[in-house]
């Protein structure tokens, strides 16, 4: 008997750095929604406790001289709550279970830490009289956001640890450098939007970057062993139903 005809198998469509981001989105994705968000929940009924509730004198952050160089640009409000949405891309790339629950530890000490901080030594920014006519968004960030809890920013704590562990997962991937280049870019935007509208100054913000920093640098040093997932059992992840 002839052997039937053996045909190629067509390529995927998919690039192998694409197809491996889309498996590392996959994997565990409704975990990761989930406890996202009841972890972002959690740290805010801690940190508006704190905020309203300090148990030690307040001190007044002074400003430098970059502050009164930064003009108030209200504008970049949206980049400052896209924070939010920024945090999550990190644990969505976790590729195993034992690499986001680790990456959950570390995230938590990091914290963990800022809020121990925030007991110890409350701190809030000088008042500042802004003109935020035309701004609805930014009259609620004050209502409910008041600027306390300013040294260190752990705005720009969670975005740089966020920044680096993106970086680990896009350079392992071998992405192109525009993605990483991208996510330089929101870090940066993140950062300056803290100063741009006056939720914290100078020293918060290098506070904030030195704490985060310190966390996502220990984070990569112990960590799972990563682990390249090859091109033909990603095609093969990426078929199955």
């Amino acid at each position: 008997m002839r052997s039937p005809i053996e045909l190629p198998m067509a390529p995927s469509p998919l690039q192998p750095w694409t197809a491996e981001i889309w498996l590392r989105i996959r994997r565990h994705f409704a975990l990761k929604l989930i406890g996202t968000t009841v972890f972002t929940w959690l740290f805010f009924i801690a940190y508006f406790q704190l905020l309203r509730h300090p148990v030690h004198a307040v001190t007044v952050m002074p400003l430098t001289a970059l502050d009164h160089l930064i003009p108030f640009q209200p504008q970049l409000l949206f980049a400052y709550f896209s924070l939010w949405v920024y945090i999550g891309i990190a644990p969505g790339l976790q590729l195993t279970f034992q690499e986001l629950v680790v990456y959950g530890l570390w995230v938590g000490a990091l914290c963990l830490t800022g809020l121990g901080l925030f007991y110890v030594w409350p701190t809030q920014i000088p008042p500042l009289d802004l003109d935020a006519a035309g701004f609805p968004g930014f009259a609620m960030l004050q209502g409910v956001d008041a600027a306390g809890n300013a040294c260190p920013s752990m705005h720009v704590a969670a975005a740089i640890f966020t920044a680096i562990r993106i970086e680990q997962v896009l350079r392992e991937a071998r992405t192109p450098a525009v993605l990483r280049l991208l996510n330089a870019a929101w870090f940066v935007a993140i950062a300056y939007s803290t100063l741009a509208v006056k939720q914290h100054v100078v020293l918060d913000a290098a506070a904030g970057a030195l704490l985060g920093l310190a966390f996502a640098l220990a984070s990569l040093r112990w960590r799972p062993a990563g682990r390249r997932t090859p091109a033909r059992r990603i095609a093969t992840d990426i078929i199955r139903p």
